[in-house]
């Protein structure tokens, strides 16, 4: 079932996150926090609006199974080798109004670049994005409510890829106490695999909002299976759309020629943004 544009809610997106032009330059601050499992020190980078308010909704970001890194990092990993997909959500992000948090949870397991296709049967359980990544956003969640600058009750999670896999997971209504009040606010999955390694086959349904992005031409994870997932969630009375655009491919938002000269990709780009924002301010900026 793929949803329609949301066009009301982007137009009062682009009303409630305007910011002053003062207000539009970006900081960025290098962060280590504590996962969940207890054990992992995870990194990340916090982009935020220079003349920003006292307290600020913020968003979780879990890349894919490339890293958080650009491919020409080099051995340098830091906010200036962020991949160019990773930098312009921080970077639209904090412009919009919110605190932005970049996490690099493959860094310290001792994979700064990622993994290539083809490789999913490869990766090392540490790197479960069903049972492990969630910890990892769960710490980054923990991390921003401990701080003062942050309003600990409006905090996004959002996730690409493997990402998107770990988001979902994550959103999961499986877990201890009254996650609508401590969780996160809503989750933004964008093309993520949905097969989750068959943990939710009895049925997935989330704690809060999820809203799916997909591309129809997405040669790396399946829109028809995600449609279908998202089918069986929403008849368990689950509170999950998806998005699928039309051709756009794996990484579509990623601002590169080689991505955006694919005219459905740069379509699906730009209406991803406007409708991503317009979530934020529903379900963040209350």
């Amino acid at each position: 079932m793929t949803m329609r544009p949301f066009t009301v809610l982007a137009a009062f997106a682009a009303m409630s996150v305007a910011l002053p032009a003062a207000a539009q330059e970006v900081t960025i601050e290098d962060v280590k926090f504590l996962s969940r499992d207890g054990k992992t020190q995870v990194k990340g980078y916090l982009y935020k609006p220079a003349d920003a308010p006292e307290k600020l909704p913020a968003v979780v970001m879990l890349h894919g199974r490339g890293g958080a890194y650009s491919s020409l990092a080099k051995g340098k990993y830091d906010a200036s080798t962020l991949s160019a997909r990773h930098k312009m959500w921080g970077q639209l992000l904090a412009k919009a109004g919110y605190a932005a948090l970049m996490v690099d949870d493959f860094g310290p397991m001792g994979y700064p670049d990622g993994f290539g296709r083809f490789t999913y049967n490869d990766r090392p359980e540490a790197l479960n994005e069903v049972t492990m990544r969630p910890l990892h956003a769960y710490g980054a969640l923990r991390f921003l409510q401990s701080r003062a600058d942050i309003i600990g009750t409006r905090v996004a999670l959002l996730g690409w890829s493997n990402g998107g896999s770990a988001t979902l997971a994550a959103m999961a209504d499986d877990k201890p106490g009254d996650m609508r009040k401590i969780g996160f606010s809503v989750g933004i999955p964008i093309y993520p695999g949905c097969g989750l390694k068959n943990a939710f086959a009895k049925g997935y349904k989330p704690y809060n909002p999820v809203r799916v992005f997909m591309g129809s031409g997405d040669e790396e994870v399946s829109s028809a299976l995600c449609e279908r997932f998202v089918g069986r969630s929403k008849a368990k009375g689950g509170d999950i759309t998806i998005r699928v655009f039309k051709d756009a491919t794996h990484s579509y938002d990623t601002p590169i020629k080689s991505r955006q000269s694919v005219p459905a990709n740069a379509a699906a780009k730009a209406s991803t943004e406007t409708e991503v924002l317009a979530i934020l301010a529903e379900h963040l900026k209350q």
